[in-house]
């Protein structure tokens, strides 16, 4: 098992048990989840923002417009920070309000980004992302032209100092609690895909494609 080192920022001090640095999981996580939240501070002021992101290798991947402010920003003054994913499996019904919880994943990420400029793995990463988003997807659609790759910017974060925190399982009451006449379990919760509601302006007889259809 290999597992990532414990940093002062890593290190899970609240419920530490629940914390892992082991590999497999961490990226398991970043694999399942479709999007992350993206923490910074510049001058003084902190931001944050919701994105898609794609995982190669060692690496965390986004990818925007070259004129967004945050991506233009983040590339030319490398700054350090935070990326936070949440996966919400269950919430913990215990018999006491103070015990409710929920069961979920998480990975909180440091690092610093990274500009991609070798066109291979700009491309690289992008097919990757939509496959994440739908499997099957970058094989069937229009690749992008010249113009479009030149609005994109994609940068990459290297996936070093990381951990991961898990909880999963039954309430946990206080013990005099256990006898009350109050139901107390999980209610499983996940993300679904729902069905297909086509565009309305489809091009008549074209079908479903097969990756859609499971």
């Amino acid at each position: 098992m290999t597992e990532f080192k414990k940093t002062d920022k890593t290190t899970i001090t609240r419920l530490p048990k629940r914390g892992t640095y082991d590999q497999d999981t961490i990226y398991s996580i970043l694999d399942e989840a479709l999007y992350c939240t993206l923490s910074w501070s510049d001058e003084g002021q902190s931001f944050q923002i919701p994105t898609g992101f794609c995982r190669i290798g060692n690496k965390l991947y986004i990818h925007g417009s070259v004129g967004s402010h945050y991506m233009r920003l983040l590339a030319g003054k490398k700054l350090p920070v935070c990326i936070g994913v949440t996966l919400i499996d269950g919430l913990v019904l215990a018999r006491s309000a103070f015990h409710h919880s929920v069961n979920y994943r998480s990975v909180v990420l440091f690092s610093r980004p990274e500009l991609v400029s070798e066109p291979d793995e700009a491309y690289a990463a992008l097919e990757v992302f939509t496959n994440k988003v739908c499997p099957g997807r970058w094989d069937d659609v229009r690749k992008p032209t010249d113009n479009e790759w030149k609005a994109t910017m994609v940068l990459s974060f290297l996936i070093e100092e990381v951990s991961a925190k898990v909880r999963s399982g039954p309430p946990k009451d206080d013990e005099e609690d256990y006898s009350m006449d109050v139901w107390a379990g999980v209610q499983p919760l996940s993300l679904v895909r729902g069905a297909l509601i086509a565009d309305p302006a489809l091009k008549p007889g074209v079908a479903v494609p097969a990756y859609l259809k499971s």
